[in-house]
């Protein structure tokens, strides 16, 4: 992947940040802090004073969602600019809802957004060393460090309940209260948490607590919770522990282990900051980790409209079946994104666009669908597909191509811009396949395309049938139709002009203002084409507390059986096309299969048609 260096990008608070980082050699000086030979110090690996360490740390409970393209392409790319590694860490402390597909789908989706968290390794010249971890492999040291915080007297167990514990937490008018547990010894708490660990007490029956100040200002510095007791299956530990981390207790040791020097999180996390800034330095001071240590900056996350990305209703919304899997090309998730034919260029564009800062804002949906446009405008073949087909006899045809009358050669360029990628090769034929819409029997003012002939309306004179050229082929002229017992349109009748076939000297000698795409009734091949759309009717499906699920757009999908240039019969899975007059579309990863089952999903439009 060709990337512009650093000093060709954007500048921003976070480049800002690093570059003055490494000119005051803040981490020059960094020194591991596990144990020699455990996980911990197998993960932090060969440190180079010169360079940065980043992490995209997700949870396995789900599909990567477009909200953490930014991240991925902010963490891996600043790692990237600044001869740094990135590393990929799954943040598995939730056994409950943590399954080994997720980490699957997250390690496919990361490469394919065009990332990696391989590093050439020093200690082995030519080789390299991947920087993929998981947070249950530091649960050892993790529990060291718990029995550490219980002996000095910064953690005791509490036993109160759930609803106990959350209303003596206060609120922001109220203090909290200290809990009835909070003054016992270290002795005392110790054995307790040792139960805790050997299993001897049933799950939500305790849980650690930090002890840091119930009268603070920042609620999450009131006595927040560092291990809860769980049994559940882990899929990367089995059944060996049966309590575990929090998610804000791990996370900044996980950080410190890995030697992580810019943990750059979302803005939902600055409230957090003083916590993991208390943890780290209390283990600093404990000599459980070492200095410097990690620091934690906040940007502002990525708010796209007419999606949302909260995990939890996107798992609603495959469980009770509104959508076909985390997948289905309507979903706001990285995998639906694929699948529906955005590209990892269009994505990544769409987070550098966005730009990296403080304040938080909405982007409009169409800003994605622009920078899918951008990316594929240069690159995607053109193809011809009729997807509403109208059958159009041309009841000249063999009278003015003579020998020719059962097949006239047409080409096509494969891509308008570049000449040297060839020309399509079709044949007209005396029956196509039009757009319904290319047909008008009462044609409205400005409609170019056929329409019958008619009696003027306004002074009955007898008009005749319109003209429009039939795209890399011939100009013609509309005489009438043919319908059914019901007075529907099944056939349109036309007459092929002489000598105006596309690329001729003749092709100028009739003027038109109509373009008609078309595709031959005896070679077209039918298509199963999935016409896709936004999934919500309203920018923000879930504001001002609204049940998401009641702006449900019934009209995101759509299928329909659409006739294709001979030539898509090949197409492989994943291949991008623009239809032409159509949009963006792609051979479905999932579904199609070249000369057999042909299916595309489309992407995106040729231009913004939401706001019509």
């Amino acid at each position: 992947m060709n990337q512009p260096s650093a000093d060709a990008r954007p500048g921003h608070f976070l480049r800002h940040l690093i570059e003055h980082d490494l000119a005051a050699g803040t981490y020059a000086q960094r020194r591991f802090a596990g144990t020699p030979g455990d996980a911990a110090h197998q993960a932090a690996g060969p440190l180079d004073a010169a360079r940065i360490r980043t992490r995209f740390p997700p949870e396995p409970n789900g599909y990567l969602h477009i909200g953490h393209a930014k991240s991925i392409c902010l963490n891996f790319g600043l790692a990237r600019d600044y001869g740094g590694v990135c590393h990929l860490r799954f943040d598995d402390t939730n056994p409950e809802k943590e399954e080994q597909e997720y980490v699957d789908a997250i390690v496919d989706t990361v490469r394919w957004l065009g990332f990696d968290w391989q590093q050439n390794d020093p200690a082995a010249p030519g080789g390299q060393r991947s920087h993929l971890y998981y947070a249950s492999d530091y649960f050892d040291f993790m529990y060291r460090a718990a029995e550490a915080l219980v002996n000095a007297g910064h953690a005791y167990v509490d036993e109160q309940t759930a609803e106990q514990m959350r209303a003596h937490r206060g609120d922001f008018q109220h203090a909290g209260v200290d809990s009835p547990y909070r003054n016992r010894t270290p002795a005392e708490n110790l054995a307790r948490l040792r139960q805790m660990r050997n299993g001897e007490l049933p799950d939500g029956a305790a849980v650690l607590r930090a002890k840091i100040d119930m009268a603070s200002a920042n609620i999450n510095l009131r006595d927040p919770a560092l291990y809860r007791i769980k049994r559940a299956t882990h899929h990367h530990t089995g059944d060996r522990w049966c309590i575990y981390p929090m998610y804000t207790y791990a996370h900044p040791i996980e950080d410190a282990l890995e030697n992580i020097t810019h943990s750059i999180c979302t803005l939902e996390f600055e409230d957090q900051r003083p916590f993991y800034d208390w943890l780290l330095d209390t283990l600093c001071t404990l000599g459980l980790l070492a200095q410097p240590r990690p620091q934690q900056i906040e940007f502002a996350r990525l708010n796209l409209t007419y999606i949302v990305t909260s995990k939890r209703r996107l798992r609603q919304l495959v469980e009770e079946g509104h959508v076909n899997g985390w997948d289905d090309p309507r979903m706001p998730t990285l995998a639906g994104l694929r699948r529906r034919g955005y590209t990892p260029e269009s994505i990544r564009l769409l987070a550098e666009r966005s730009g990296v800062s403080k304040a938080g804002g909405w982007i409009d949906y169409s800003a994605l669908d622009i920078a899918l446009r951008d990316d594929l405008d240069a690159k995607a073949p053109r193809a011809c597909v009729v997807l509403d087909p109208l059958r159009l006899k041309l009841t000249n045809f063999a009278e003015v191509l003579g020998s020719n009358g059962h097949r006239e050669p047409c080409h096509a360029p494969v891509h308008p811009g570049h000449a040297e990628r060839g020309q399509r090769e079709f044949a007209l034929t005396q029956e196509v396949w039009i757009e319904r819409e290319d047909f008008m029997e009462a044609p409205s003012k400005g409609f170019f395309r056929l329409s019958p002939p008619r009696a003027d309306a306004a002074t009955g004179a007898p008009l005749p049938g319109t003209r429009a050229r039939l795209k890399y082929g011939y100009v013609i002229e509309c005489t009438g139709c043919e319908k059914d017992a019901a007075g529907h349109v099944t056939a349109v009748l036309a007459t092929l002009v002489p000598d105006t076939k596309s690329g001729t000297p003749g092709a100028d000698a009739v003027k038109v203002k109509g373009v008609i795409t078309w595709v031959s009734v005896a070679d077209g091949i039918p298509a199963e084409v999935r016409l896709y759309d936004r999934l919500f009717t309203e920018p923000q499906p879930d504001a001002g507390g609204r049940e998401f699920l009641s702006v449900l757009n019934p009209h995101s999908s759509r299928s329909v059986t659409a006739w294709a240039e001979p030539g898509l019969a090949t197409a492989q899975k994943e291949e991008k096309y623009q239809f032409e007059r159509h949009g963006y579309f792609v051979a479905d990863r999932v579904d199609h299969l070249p000369t057999s089952r042909l299916v595309f999903n489309r992407t995106t439009t040729l231009r913004d048609t939401w706001s019509k």
